[in-house]
């Protein structure tokens, strides 16, 4: 075989999520096109990252065709602090130096729990509103983000439209002005090329603003899209109800303050059968258990990463988050990988956390809520079901 002509593992997997893809347009009767896009949605045509030709799958790249891994590590909820008076000492200067090292793979995604915004005028919270809380950090805080090593920020999250449409597009020029790509709004595939390997990043909540974790047939059809355009598909999902009590992730849909927060397990199992190789949940603030389906890893909550300004509760499990590190073949197949334990210290920095205890709850909670698809866990290592 050549090295530009792709793998028959690859075709199979094209050719599955092409179907899916017209299964589920054939289904809703049309296809929408760049008019149908909300207003304040940047870009054109949902502002995805390339333009697939739905007929004709791309050749793998030499290194996809060569059967090389690669590594992906992912974050929970990352706050770096909340303007205008609650932001860290000296800028936020250093804000991710204790956990850089863990971070280190070659491509690092985080969940941006905040618009990176001047004060819009729009915020959502009222001066009569109860239970309402808006986040905000300077533009320029994107920089504390690129210097730890991010590549890839989600916006699909309950936070991300705290500022409205001007916010939120101005979260989206902070990023890109220093390097770094956003990705969760609706139609959007963020294509990213990790040596030789290219990567689609898709983020989806239960909010307009981003591809609806809701709707599974339409996360299906964006799911699919993006397994024509790239060798691997990351899910970028906020799903679950809110709480330290929400460490469990069980059958069914998850409600939280009146809003529907989407099934977990049945969003996951789909992505993963429209083509995505890894899914990375976030948004209960707390740790959850993590399955492998289908020979792919489903990470159901990362915690919290970052809180600054104490914008984020540090009591407890809710303090408590990880650093997850994957690799990858460009198959999609699974090749290893480890979560190193996090909290947030004092100040809602992240800090490696010696004592392990994230760890320690996803390994309970597995074992509890997976026993027979939970990843297996040695010292911090993640392996599927009866693997050596």
């Amino acid at each position: 075989m050549s090295a530009s002509a792709p793998s028959a593992s690859r075709r199979r997997r094209v050719v599955s999520a092409l179907g899916a893809l017209l299964v589920v347009l054939f289904a809703a009767g049309c296809v929408s096109g760049p008019d149908a896009a909300p207003v304040w949605q940047p870009g054109s045509g949902g502002g995805a990252t390339g333009s697939p030709e739905p007929s004709t799958p791309k050749p793998s790249t030499p290194a996809a065709a060569a059967g090389e891994t690669i590594s992906l590590s992912a974050t929970g909820d990352i706050i770096m602090g909340n303007a205008p008076s609650r932001l860290p000492a000296g800028g936020g200067e250093g804000f991710f130096d204790s956990v850089k090292e863990a971070l280190k793979a070659d491509l690092v995604m985080g969940n941006l729990e905040e618009p990176l915004t001047e004060d819009t005028g729009t915020g959502k919270c009222g001066a009569t509103s109860t239970r309402c809380f808006q986040f905000r950090a300077p533009p320029e805080y994107a920089a504390h983000l690129r210097d730890a090593g991010f590549q890839v920020l989600n916006q699909a999250n309950n936070h991300g439209y705290d500022y409205g449409p001007r916010g939120y597009e101005n979260t989206q020029r902070a990023l890109q002005e220093h390097g770094l790509k956003p990705t969760g709004a609706p139609d959007q595939i963020t294509v990213v090329d990790v040596k030789g390997v290219k990567v689609a990043v898709a983020g989806f909540s239960s909010y307009v603003w981003s591809n609806s974790l809701i709707d599974i047939d339409a996360a299906k059809a964006v799911v699919a899209k993006a397994a024509t355009m790239a060798d691997l598909v990351v899910v970028q999902v906020h799903m679950g109800g809110e709480g330290a009590d929400k460490t469990r992730v069980r059958p069914g849909t998850e409600m939280f303050l009146g809003e529907n927060r989407g099934d977990p397990v049945t969003f996951s199992h789909a992505m993963i059968d429209a083509g995505a190789d890894l899914i990375v949940g976030h948004g209960p603030h707390v740790l959850r258990g993590m399955e492998f389906y289908q020979g792919r890893l489903i990470a159901y909550s990362l915690g919290n990463f970052a809180g600054g300004g104490n914008a984020l509760s540090n009591s407890g499990r809710l303090g408590w988050g990880g650093v997850l590190k994957v690799s990858l073949k460009p198959d999609g197949s699974f090749a290893g990988g480890t979560l190193t334990s996090t909290y947030m210290n004092g100040a809602g920095k992240p800090t490696m956390d010696r004592d392990d205890r994230g760890l320690g709850l996803v390994t309970q909670l597995t074992s509890t809520d997976f026993p027979k698809t939970g990843a297996t866990r040695r010292d911090g290592a993640i392996s599927a079901p009866g693997a050596n």
